[in-house]
């Protein structure tokens, strides 16, 4: 008995050891670069220099009055959106999910292509045709309507709400909100009904008041992600003088000569600390609902949509080619364009522009960078996220719910600010200096942007599978780590390589997290685009675009069609 007790305590030590080591691993990359960032907020000597603590670097934030237009500017894009986008997506996944529509699956599949499309790719397509000189949507209407000039500007405030809408605020929102309503109890719905309730007013009196804890935690996940947008703001608004916080902190520490670190450190951890209640309610929100709201076994047929279901055909389908097939066709065509935007000229068409891109040296370079980073991100995600996950959905329930927060946190800070962290993490503690500049902190900065996806699928399908076969392992000799290698991860294979490819994905076409991490030597291919996009080299950055797109389009399908085959859930 002795013996057996002693086991049992070298066995919880271990185990004890094991969570404090993730836990730790966790907390350095994770925590670690956000409070590095906060500290360095109050310093006032530059980079190398002996350190100096003051308040100079807030109260330059606090005094300038650009800085408090670019917060302004970014509360106002974001409330712009979601109040645009949640009505819309709402109406969507209640269509796909509770109506008779046609053609549903087809629909929500083109949901899950245009969340996928590279925001700067898309971004690139509707200048094409919104641009106020040469865009052209403008030209056409101009020459049909004699107009002095064209009516649509996308380089303006809802020129940016309008790209958001169009990459990822509703896709996103669809794809969350679907299974929700997919998963709801029917028996209210059929009781309003039998009460008289035309389909508007069971939608509005039951269903969505139903739906609201759902709703909510999509709700706070898109401001939250929101408040992360960088590229086309940077893109559509910054050269015109219309900034958010994550421009204007890129412009203070990339842009300015010398980098103004003091102010955009402290920019970034007064966002950082707005941030905090919004991280507390969307993991208590999602910790409550899950996505699901009312269970159980009672299931009416789909809502006839009667007369309506014509015009909401008609309406998907509009919706589903501005989403996908205008932004991914104009693309194209502009990577074929002898210049930009132009057709009337003689020669209009050409394929110089990509064997210009393909014969340049630092298109293969990016090329090259883009490779090693998205799939050392793509391959350390499998054991580091599984490894996560697996602490999380059976470790005890302190380390666990200190593991969840920690694992959410990348999400629910901006791209831009974690870069920051990571900078300042590189710069500041002379055991990592040696990462700074290098593609292995572009590979840490893109891993853990993916973190809070990645560990949240496996988690997801790991809670689904029943305990009996590890406690068979148990009994049969094997320890903790046996179990888990032998047992647990062959049935977590197919979803492990969705996993791995969406980190890909994320990380092939990542922007903000990358920025202020990038050298030239280290440039990915979206810096590359964005790049040309600055210098107005159009043709080019089109055609670099439609190479991230066909890239992370095939990975994305490949990903969607194992999940689908294997039932994995997000």
């Amino acid at each position: 008995m002795t013996v057996k007790k002693a086991w049992e305590r070298t066995r919880a030590v271990r185990r004890g050891i094991g969570w404090a080591a993730l836990s730790a691993f966790l907390g350095l990359v994770v925590v670690a670069p956000l409070a590095i960032l906060f500290i360095q907020s109050f310093q006032t000597g530059a980079p190398g220099s002996p350190a100096s603590y003051g308040l100079a670097g807030w109260r330059q934030a606090f005094s300038d009055p650009q800085i408090f237009r670019a917060v302004w500017n970014t509360v106002r894009l974001t409330l712009a959106r979601q109040l645009i986008a949640i009505p819309i997506a709402i109406l969507v996944a209640w269509l796909i999910a509770r109506t008779d529509l046609p053609a549903k699956k087809f629909f929500e599949f083109c949901f899950w292509l245009s969340f996928f499309l590279p925001a700067l790719s898309v971004t690139l397509g509707w200048i094409l045709l919104l641009d106020r000189d040469y865009g052209l949507v403008n030209q056409w209407l101009v020459s049909l309507l004699s107009l002095r000039q064209g009516p649509f500007n996308i380089h303006s405030f809802w020129g940016i709400v309008w790209i958001h809408l169009a990459t990822y605020n509703i896709s996103a929102a669809v794809i969350l909100l679907t299974p929700a309503f997919r998963n709801m109890d029917a028996s209210l719905e059929e009781a309003s009904r039998m009460c008289g309730a035309n389909r508007g007013e069971t939608l509005t009196g039951v269903i969505i008041p139903s739906m609201a804890p759902s709703i909510l935690v999509v709700l706070l996940m898109a401001v939250i992600r929101s408040l992360e947008a960088f590229e086309i703001e940077w893109v559509l608004g910054a050269p015109y003088g219309l900034h958010v916080y994550a421009t204007k902190i890129y412009e203070l520490a990339r842009a300015t000569e010398p980098p103004a670190f003091g102010p955009a450190t402290a920019l970034a951890s007064l966002i950082l600390l707005a941030l905090l209640p919004l991280i507390g309610l969307q993991r208590r929100y999602v910790g409550r609902h899950q996505f699901t709201t009312m269970t159980g076994q009672f299931r009416v047929k789909p809502t006839r949509l009667g007369a309506w279901r014509l015009p909401a055909f008609t309406g998907m389908v509009l919706l589903a080619i501005v989403l996908t097939v205008i932004p991914s066709g104009s693309l194209v065509a502009g990577s074929l364009m002898a210049k930009f935007g132009f057709i009337s000229i003689p020669d209009p068409w050409t394929v110089k522009n990509w064997n210009d891109v393909f014969g340049d040296p630092f298109f293969a370079r990016s090329l090259r960078n883009t490779l090693i980073i998205a799939g050392s991100a793509g391959g350390l995600a499998i054991p580091i996220f599984s490894l996560i996950a697996y602490a999380i959905a059976r470790g005890p329930n302190g380390v666990a719910g200190l593991l969840d927060f920690m694992a959410w946190l990348p999400w629910a800070v901006p791209g831009v600010l974690m870069g920051m962290g990571f900078l300042w993490f590189t710069l500041g503690i002379p055991l990592f200096s040696p990462l700074y500049g290098t593609i292995g902190i572009l590979v840490v900065s893109s891993l853990f942007g993916t973190l809070p996806l990645g560990t949240q699928i496996v988690k997801s399908n790991l809670l689904n599978l029943g305990r009996e076969l590890e406690e068979a392992s148990r009994m049969s000799g094997g320890n903790q780590i046996r179990t888990f290698q032998y047992v647990l991860l062959p049935l977590l294979s197919p979803v492990l390589l969705v996993v791995g490819i969406l980190t890909f994905v994320t990380a092939a076409r990542d922007v903000s997290n990358a920025i202020l991490l990038a050298t030239p030597r280290t440039r990915p291919l979206s810096l590359l685009a964005l790049d040309f996009l600055s210098e107005s080299r159009y043709e080019g950055a089109a055609v670099v675009s439609c190479v991230i797109v066909l890239m992370t389009t095939c990975l994305a399908l490949i990903a969607r069609g194992i999940g689908k085959r294997f039932e994995v859930r997000a």
